[in-house]
């Protein structure tokens, strides 16, 4: 017979034999208290309707706490009666009005010879009770071990955003400051080259205008060009390599090369102050996003924003790295951009620390829609996860850094994985020897 109706049919004769008589039946009301710790208790309750509290007090720290509940069909008093010590272990309260049952220590034992002694017949009853008790006491535990991780998530991000708002504020005035003398500095010197040199003002502005597109090596291929066209030395087809990346050279460079380069070179060094600028207020707004200034879920967010916001805030973490980036065109989302911002930098910011040591760093980012939700898969060529650090990835304060000491801005996974769920989603790792992929995937409505 199963184990389960056994209890059930001992609980029921248990509860027909000993606990339905008038005399040992009272009712109680909210708020009484049928037991206080420490005094006189020879009896064994069982509660038939209601519920009541039990509560503990450490007399040296002056401290109470609830330490269990029990609800219709549940026995207290229990240490007291079968330990024998006549005294209760804690304060009863009765949380509604209730009915209770009892049997005491002159209680007799009905039918020895069948079901054995009183402690014979109620051992198993009570010993199924303890267990239930000691099961949601656990589950009680749990639950403040979830809220306990909640609060220290949240209190992390307290400190980062205090952290981010100082850092923020700090450098907006030194990039406002930047933008604003870089295009007092371009108008002067425009002015300048207008009176002083006007053939050279075309030079100048195609300078600004375009700066300098090619990489090192399509510069190294033009030159050898050029030098081979116009009979250049190697340093100036290199210099007009850069301002000329293609096509035929206009006569107007040759009238005076080394003064047309002079002052295209005037004009990309502006270009490229302007962009450091555009560059640094970029950091600056996402810095601020991680500030927390603004937690608020938009209506219309594109996915893709947030990654690009993410990239601009780990750049000098992303400089050494091949950052491939297949965005799809994506439906908008109701959600935060700060949250989202704070998932992709943990994310990649732990790719590019496990790149650390890889000769050719790569890291792919790739965004799709399917079935309702957006994909977004992050993945790098570091080396692989094994089975072990996976399980564990996502628990707070699972760090694989030495020491367990790592500054950055990211804030762990534990606290990506509780904002990917906030928003009914799911985050998976996979890992292997070519490559560490984060798949994450989030509803649309």
């Amino acid at each position: 017979m199963d184990n389960d109706i056994m209890h059930q049919q001992q609980l029921q004769r248990i509860k027909e034999t000993y606990f339905s008589t008038a005399e040992r039946t009272r009712t109680v009301k909210a708020g009484e208290t049928v037991l206080q710790q420490g005094e006189y208790n020879d009896c064994l309750f069982l509660v038939k309707k209601g519920r009541l509290s039990g509560f503990l007090h450490n007399p040296e720290s002056n401290l109470t706490a609830k330490v269990f509940e029990v609800h219709e069909g549940a026995f207290f008093g229990v240490h007291s009666y079968f330990a024998k010590t006549w005294e209760s272990s804690t304060t009863i309260i009765a949380d509604s009005d209730s009915e209770l049952a009892w049997v005491n220590k002159t209680t007799q034992a009905v039918e020895p010879n069948v079901y054995g002694s009183l402690s014979e017949q109620f051992t198993p009853v009570v010993v199924h009770e303890l267990a239930q008790r000691q099961m949601r006491t656990g589950l009680q535990a749990l639950e403040k071990e979830r809220a306990l991780q909640k609060l220290h998530a949240a209190e992390q991000m307290t400190t980062l955003g205090q952290l981010a708002a100082g850092i923020a504020h700090e450098l907006n005035n030194a990039v406002g400051v930047l933008s604003s003398k870089t295009e007092t500095l371009a108008e002067a010197l425009w002015q300048l080259v207008d009176e002083s040199h006007p053939e050279a003002n075309g030079f100048l502005e195609l300078g600004v205008a375009v700066g300098q597109s090619s990489s090192s090596s399509e510069v190294r291929k033009r030159a050898k060009q050029l030098l081979e066209s116009y009979k250049l030395d190697r340093d100036t087809a290199k210099q007009l390599a850069k301002a000329v990346p293609e096509g035929e050279v206009s006569r107007e460079w040759f009238n005076d090369i080394e003064q047309s380069l002079h002052f295209w070179e005037m004009g990309r060094d502006l270009h490229d102050m302007r962009l450091a600028s555009k560059h640094a207020a970029s950091i600056v707004r996402s810095v601020k996003q991680l500030g927390g200034g603004d937690q608020a879920k938009q209506p219309d967010l594109d996915v893709n924003d947030t990654i690009h916001k993410s990239l601009a805030l780990l750049q000098s973490n992303l400089r050494r790295v091949n950052v491939v980036l297949r965005p799809a065109v994506l439906p908008k989302i109701n959600a935060s951009a700060t949250e989202l911002v704070q998932v992709w930098v943990n994310i990649i910011k732990n790719a590019c620390d496990a790149m650390e040591h890889v000769a050719e760093p790569q890291l792919e980012i790739v965004t799709s829609y399917y079935k309702n939700r957006l994909v977004v898969s992050i993945s790098n060529n570091g080396p692989a996860i094994d089975e072990q650090t996976r399980r564990k990835v996502f628990q707070p304060n699972f760090t694989t850094k030495k020491g367990g000491l790592s500054f950055g801005l990211g804030l762990g996974l534990s606290i990506v994985q509780r904002i990917v769920h906030s928003y009914g989603g799911s985050i998976a790792l996979k890992s292997d020897a070519e490559k560490t992929k984060f798949r994450i995937k989030l509803p649309i409505a």
